[in-house]
């Protein structure tokens, strides 16, 4: 699809990541600076070296995380213990991450990873931040996650989605498909509040920023109607995202592993339980066969592995 030009203030930086990772969002003034989410652990080595290079001499002074999934807040912990940074996270993750509630991080039930660290600040909806020597509202984001926050710059009609709107739809809405809470309605209600906005750009969690929000808007409520239409579709939407994540950081699996691994992690069984009901052989022919013939994986000797861009 085509994509406007895109012109961001020139004070912030975006570190576009694909997968895994989120992006990195670094926005500077003067000598300090503040970093908006932090990847995934196993990236945590090269968020450092990219922060380090677009600090150029600057103090990291502030870490904001937009949700805390794993692919935003893994490198935290690195960050923290390089610079030194206070850690802001939305005010409904105090108390998971106080107790490290790895099943609320859907860390240990999908099988994901972060390293332990404690937020030095929390921040909710209609609070006021200071951001590269911008002014940025914060504004509630449920959906995907339920506790999302984005940050809007009226001044430069800018904003940071986190994973509440990309250019090409939003992410798993985790509590409809876990059976929690009704994320399809808030991502509604989310999507209805960023129409209402005076925006001119976009920067989203993953994905380059982007300027054409009305239709990216519009692809994101089309993509709510579809999901809502048919459960088990978003179910199958869910499983696919979850294990290429998985796979992305494994490298590779053996395919007749893969029954058993899908029946070991707890949400992979979950969504069986809840949406297809089938044999953890079926479950795993019809994975590998959707993945293949969308591009996303390759079987070959007997081995599942990320497809490769030509």
């Amino acid at each position: 699809m085509s994509r406007a030009q895109v012109e961001l203030p020139p004070q912030i930086q975006v570190f576009e990541r694909g997968w895994l990772s989120s992006n990195n969002i670094l926005l500077r003034q003067g000598a300090l600076a503040t970093l908006v989410d932090s990847g995934y652990v196993s990236h945590a080595a090269q968020t450092l070296q990219l922060v380090r290079s677009g600090l150029d001499g600057r103090r990291l002074q502030t870490l904001v995380n937009t949700h805390c999934h794993s692919d935003h807040m893994g490198g935290n912990a690195r960050l923290v213990r390089e610079f030194g940074c206070t850690v802001v996270v939305p005010q409904g993750y105090a108390q998971i991450l106080h107790e490290w509630d790895e099943q609320a991080l859907l860390l240990s039930s999908a099988n994901q990873r972060a390293d332990r660290f404690q937020p030095d600040a929390c921040i909710g909806p209609g609070d006021e931040l200071e951001m590269g020597g911008l002014a940025w509202r914060t504004l509630a984001a449920p959906g995907h996650d339920m506790h999302a926050l984005m940050f809007y710059c009226a001044e430069r009609r800018l904003l940071i989605s986190g994973d509440a709107l990309w250019n090409d739809g939003f992410g798993i809405q985790f509590a409809t498909v876990l059976g929690t809470a009704d994320a399809l309605a808030a991502t509604r209600a989310t999507l209805d509040a960023i129409a209402r906005l005076d925006l001119q750009t976009v920067i989203p969690g993953h994905g380059p920023p982007f300027a054409d929000v009305d239709a990216a808007l519009a692809r994101a409520f089309a993509r709510a109607d579809m999901l809502a239409e048919d459960a088990e579709r978003m179910a199958r939407s869910a499983l696919r995202a979850l294990f290429v994540f998985n796979l992305l950081e494994f490298r590779s699996l053996r395919r007749d592993d893969l029954p058993a691994y899908l029946a070991g992690v707890p949400i992979f069984r979950l969504l069986n339980d809840r949406y297809f009901r089938r044999s953890y052989d079926d479950l795993a022919a019809g994975l590998v066969r959707d993945l293949v013939r969308g591009g996303a994986i390759t079987v070959d000797g007997g081995l599942v592995a990320i497809a490769r861009a030509s």
